[in-house]
């Protein structure tokens, strides 16, 4: 509200500075000027009885001041000397007291203000003293009339201040009923156009309401008796045109109101309203119409009340002259009056006298004219008195609405008024004619300075007296010429606007005014700031219920109004007082943004952000629209009830914002589950009717969800109960199927219907089964639980079945035969024509034949391989490992085996797998893995080091996987300079060679060894070593060396320290539930295995050992890839437990020790050092 006030306050002195050159002539206070009139009261005074006091007021300004006298009534009256008013000292105001004796202050009042030069006179006033108003005293005889007559109940309200409100009551204040037929007339009367039997009472009661005084009157209760007439049956008549109504004549349509002395010549004022009354009598009750005779009426202003029996005309104008005519019409016939209708006006001024200041010797013209209907009397007075009483002394030429001034001298400043009177009104005016000669005076101060921003014009104020008047001009200080140009405007009142400011406007500007007797200047300083613009406005954005929303308003304005600069924000045009207690906790401003948190549906609106300084204000406007789920569904009706259907109907909740996109019906039913909903059916969100299947003996209540983009609405109320009538199921059970578990049996099994779907009472399931393809009768047997058993059932036999539903109204549909099998036994053959093929040293291909269906007595599940390795002892006696198994689903006749060891002899089996368990075993076959890649030699190490020879020991391949054949040794020199020696290769014939010395090195240099293991097959990946020579001949090794050091034994001690801290670290952590991350558990428990950094200089001569493939032998349609098989992976079976390397030996459940397959001996360089020679 305050910015509001603001932003009025500077608009106002905008329109001000742009009125200021049309404002009355103002003279100086110390030069002698003719009394004004500045306030005076209304034309018309009530003295409500509620009120204390009444001022009469009359007030003036003049040099001299003015003294004040009054006439009442056209005498003289002195409020001074009145004993029973207080008038105020220099004024001509006085205060009525109301002491209960205000009749003989009654009257019309005029002021007048007198000083030397002349007598000002004030518009009349008159002071009504309302009476009380009162319904006289009079006993009321009862009108008597007969049924079908018309009446007229006349109320006649005692005279009061207007508005008159008129009431038709009964005794107990109960409104008479009004209509067509029985209607209140502007005076006051309550018309009946015909009577009726009901309308006889004895408590008819007329109140008049006067709101202006604050009273209601009420007039004594008038009886109205009725006559009817009574039907051959003696039985009241109703009906009064009918054949039971005869006695009763019908009349046509005549006029209660105009009567015949109302006159049809109705004058009205312009701008005001008329009302035209006709109110009909007639049997049967007579309807009005309107039309305007002689043009057309005015619908825009024209409405017909009271039943169609006045017509309102608003703002009357000249066009609305002319005939208005009324008809009332009746079956029997119709009515017409004509009302003529003239509009005249008051008197209202054409030209008003102006006040003015002549030079002495000047001449003039004093206009006064004024319109009106009738045309205005003009009559003219000079310091109060009439024109026409000053002659012959007065000299000057007088017509009616001109008066020629001549030659004029001081002595004639006067007060002349005019006067213009038709028999609507008088208005009066004053012009003040003063006749002087004056330098010019200025009569605004000095150096007042102006300040305003830019681009926004700017109003300089040069307000100057003198006579004659004085010419005006504007100049800059720096500047000897005046200012002119598009932007630079200078008023009859020497107001300097320019317009469209810049910062090279500012600076100090001179008004100089000058006439034949005088100049006088003022100088006037300008200041240009910059306007105050919002440079981040607020945009348009939605927000979530419950969610913060943000409305940034960045502003930038003039630095030096800073201090008086004010940012306010405003909703939907009311200020936003974010300290109050309703908004503090959810609204706050900081750095010119507003923030709302918790946005509620309340904060929807426009949000203003208006920045202000003392010059200048900006503002910017945003949408807020906040975002929630709809409102719940509204109005659930039912309709169009059948048997199984009904249509449901809503009317949809507010979407706030968010389109609704779909409804969701629920039900509910009170039989089975009540209190539980379930969803029903979904339809689009721009229906709102639905026609809903039911399920039969159901009771059931509805209610809807509305959905948008938001979210779900909560549940609409719900609808009234609704229950269908039972019927026979119209469905059968789902999921039927027969399954045995025992053989010799067959279980038959159903989902059950719900209880929903069950239709009506009584419900069972009648089961039917007979052996599957056959034309057998059905067996059958009627149940109430969800599943039988079929007893002495052939082993697995195919079965035809069928489950019906049935209640006390009947069976359901026919059901559809479903199959199923007794029960299974296990098979009772093995497979025949087992084979072997050998693919490699790792994999075979097992073969067989099918076995008959017969004897597989079930469903074919696969078929289980067991397969073992036979072990050779010392003495020559064979041994048997422990067994492996593969299944492979299906009905197949061959499999693949991988993870063999090479060089090994095997066992295998086969058995069929059905639902039962397995048959029995195939007799076993064997077979013998051919030789493959050894492993590494194992542990090579350096026994001897000189100072050019090396001795190599080595280990033989835990793992040969055949028959070594050689060995392959290599070497070549890796000083940790970039010198790279070139490799050199040793064949060892002999397998049974475990040394071997490498002479020719070169002294303190460092080697790399590289021994291989060779059968027919292939060489293994190499056992790796290093070493150093020495620069003397010496033995031994560096670790021995090092192991003597007193800083290696105290290195060694601190990390037996810190591995025991770690240990009970991991142990504490493990009870407490603490969780490694992968990173800690890969560090925990590295690669074993992973290549280093310099076996990857050597290319293809890496020392990594074999890996094993991580997971257990994969299912038969599983993943396992073997390099050396091209056949599917379908293949291969699924390994009970098991376990592949890569080159294809199998690691089993019950398998030994797993022997590392890389040898890379003791990878700690051996050095003889100089200390050790």
């Amino acid at each position: 509200m305050k910015m509001n006030l603001r932003r009025t306050r500077q608009s106002c002195w905008l329109l001000l500075c742009l009125l200021i050159w049309v404002q009355a002539e103002e003279i100086p206070p110390e030069v002698e000027q003719l009394p004004t009139i500045t306030n005076q009261s209304p034309s018309t005074l009530v003295a409500f009885p509620f009120d204390e006091e009444f001022q009469i007021k009359c007030e003036a300004k003049g040099n001299p001041k003015p003294i004040f006298w009054w006439k009442r009534n056209g005498e003289e009256y002195d409020p001074l000397s009145d004993p029973s008013v207080t008038a105020q000292k220099n004024s001509g105001t006085f205060t009525i007291y109301n002491n209960g004796n205000l009749t003989s202050f009654q009257g019309k009042y005029r002021c007048y203000a007198s000083n030397k030069l002349g007598t000002a006179v004030s518009e009349e006033t008159e002071f009504i003293i309302p009476n009380v108003p009162k319904f006289p005293k009079e006993k009321l005889e009862p009108i008597v009339v007969e049924e079908g007559e018309s009446v007229v109940l006349h109320c006649n309200p005692p005279d009061g201040i207007p508005p008159l409100n008129i009431y038709w009551m009964t005794l107990d204040l109960q409104h008479i009923p009004l209509d067509e037929r029985v209607s209140v007339g502007l005076n006051g009367d309550l018309y009946f156009a015909n009577v009726e039997d009901k309308d006889s009472r004895n408590d008819y009661c007329c109140f008049a309401g006067f709101p202006r005084i604050r009273t209601i009157v009420q007039k004594m209760p008038m009886a109205l008796v009725v006559n009817s007439f009574k039907s051959a049956n003696n039985t009241e008549s109703t009906d009064k045109s009918g054949p039971g109504a005869n006695s009763i004549k019908q009349r046509k349509p005549s006029f209660l109101k105009p009567s015949l002395n109302d006159s049809s010549h109705i004058t009205v004022l312009k701008g005001e309203t008329v009302l035209l009354e006709c109110v009909p009598a007639g049997l049967p009750t007579p309807l009005v119409e309107w039309i305007k005779v002689d043009g057309r009426m005015p619908t825009d202003r024209a409405t017909e009340e009271n039943f169609g029996k006045m017509l309102r005309l608003d703002q009357v104008s000249e066009e609305d002259n002319g005939i208005f005519r009324c008809i009332a019409k009746n079956d029997v016939g119709k009515a017409t009056y004509d009302f003529y209708l003239t509009v005249e006006e008051p008197p209202r001024w054409k030209i008003k006298p102006e006040s003015k200041t002549y030079t002495i010797g000047s001449s003039a013209d004093l206009l006064c004219e004024a319109f009106g209907k009738p045309e205005p009397v003009i009559t003219w007075e000079m310091n109060g008195i009439p024109i026409e009483q000053l002659t012959p002394s007065f000299r000057h030429k007088i017509t009616q609405g001109k008066i020629e001034l001549h030659n004029l001298q001081q002595h004639e400043s006067a007060v002349f008024q005019c006067a213009a009177s038709n028999k609507h009104g008088t208005i009066l005016a004053n012009a003040n004619i003063n006749v002087l000669n004056m330098h010019p005076i200025m009569m605004t101060a000095d150096e007042v300075k102006y300040n305003t921003v830019a681009g926004n014009s700017v109003f300089m104020d040069c307000r100057v007296f003198g006579s004659p008047a004085p010419v005006i001009s504007w100049t800059r200080e720096d500047d000897i010429y005046s200012v002119e140009s598009l932007r630079h405007n200078v008023f009859e009142n020497g107001t300097l606007e320019i317009k469209n400011t810049s910062k090279e406007d500012s600076g100090t500007y001179i008004c100089l005014a000058t006439n034949s007797l005088g100049k006088e200047a003022i100088t006037a300083v300008l200041n240009i700031r910059d306007s105050t613009k919002v440079v981040v406005l607020p945009v348009n954005q939605s927000a979530l219920r419950s969610s913060l929303a943000e409305l940034r308003c960045d502003v930038k304005y003039d630095i030096t109004l800073q201090h008086a600069f004010t940012l306010i924000w405003e909703k939907d045009g009311e200020e936003l007082d974010v300290t109050s207690t309703d908004h503090r906790n959810r609204f706050s401003v900081k750095d010119g943004v507003l923030y709302i948190r918790n946005v509620s549906l309340d904060d929807e609106g426009v949000y203003a952000c208006i920045a202000s300084t003392p010059l200048d204000m900006a503002s910017a406007r945003a949408l807020l629209t906040v975002l929630d789920v709809p409102d719940p569904p509204e109005h659930l009706k039912l309709s169009d009830s059948q048997n199984q259907s009904i249509r449901l109907t809503w009317k949809q909740g507010s979407h706030h914002n968010s389109r609704i996109t779909e409804c969701i019906i629920e039900y509910e039913e009170n039989r089975w589950e009540p209190g539980r909903w379930h969803e029903m059916e979904r339809v689009p969100g721009i229906q709102s009717s639905v026609l809903l299947t039911l399920t039969p003996h159901v009771s059931y209540r509805f209610r809807v969800i509305a959905v948008n983009a938001i979210g779900k609405s909560k549940p609409s109320q719900p609808s009234a109960r609704h229950l269908t009538p039972p019927a026979a199921p119209d469905r059968n059970p789902d999921n039927v199927r027969g399954e045995g578990h025992n053989p010799h049996e067959m279980t038959i099994k159903w989902q059950p219907l719900k209880p929903v779907e069950w239709n009506g009472p009584g419900l069972f399931y009648k089961v039917s089964w007979r052996l599957g393809g056959s034309n057998d009768s059905w067996e059958e047997v009627s149940v109430r639980q969800h599943s039988h058993t079929v007893k002495h059932a052939p082993t697995f036999q195919l079965y035809d079945i069928k489950i019906q539903a049935v209640n006390d109204l009947g069976p359901g549909p026919e059901p559809q035969v479903k199959h199923g099998f007794s029960g299974e036994d296990v098979p009772l053959e093995a497979p025949q024509k087992v084979s072997v093929d050998i693919i490699n040293s790792t994999l075979i291909k097992v073969s067989w034949s099918k076995v008959p269906k017969e004897s597989i007595r079930g469903h074919l599940r696969g078929y289980k391989i067991t397969y073992w390795k036979v072990q050779h002892s010392h003495d020559g006696k064979r041994s048997h490992s422990d067994k492996y198994f593969l299944t492979f689903e299906g009905d197949r006749n061959h499999g693949m085996v991988p993870g063999l060891d090479p060089f090994s002899e095997y066992f295998l089996t086969i058995m069929i797998l059905n639902g039962r368990g397995s048959g029995p075993e195939s007799q076993p076959v064997t077979f013998s893995t051919p030789e493959g890649v050894p492993s590494p030699p194992d542990i090579l190490e350096l026994a001897l080091i000189s100072k050019d020879a090396v001795t190599l020991s080595w280990r033989p391949p835990v793992t040969p996987n055949g028959i070594v054949t050689h060995y392959h040794l290599q070497y070549q020199l890796i000083n940790d300079t970039d010198e790279i020696g070139e490799l050199v290769g040793i064949q060892l014939p002999n397998p049974d060679t475990l040394q071997w010395d490498i002479s020719d090195l070169k002294s303190n240099s460092k080697y790399k060894f590289y021994l291989r293991a060779c059968t027919v097959v292939g060489c293994s990946k190499p056992a790796t070593e290093e070493g150093i020579t020495t620069i003397q001949q010496a033995y031994g090794s560096t670790s021995q060396g090092i192991s003597t050091q007193g800083w290696f034994i105290g290195l060694m001690c601190a990390t037996a320290l810190l591995t025991i801290i770690l240990l009970i670290l991991c142990f504490v952590t493990r009870n407490k539930g603490g969780k490694y991350s992968v990173k800690e558990k890969e560090d925990m428990h590295p690669d074993l295995e992973s290549p280093s950094l310099k076996d990857e200089i050597f290319g293809e001569y890496s020392d990594n050992d074999e890996k094993p493939l991580k997971g257990s032998l994969q299912s038969l349609n599983g993943d396992l890839k073997p390099a050396e098989s091209a056949d599917s992976l379908i293949d291969y079976g699924d390994a009970d437990h098991g376990q592949f390397n890569e080159d294809g030996s199998f690691i089993g459940e019950y398998a030994g020790k797993k022997d590392r397959g890389s040898a890379e001996g003791n990878r700690n360089s051996l050095i003889m050092s100089q200390a050790n020679a």
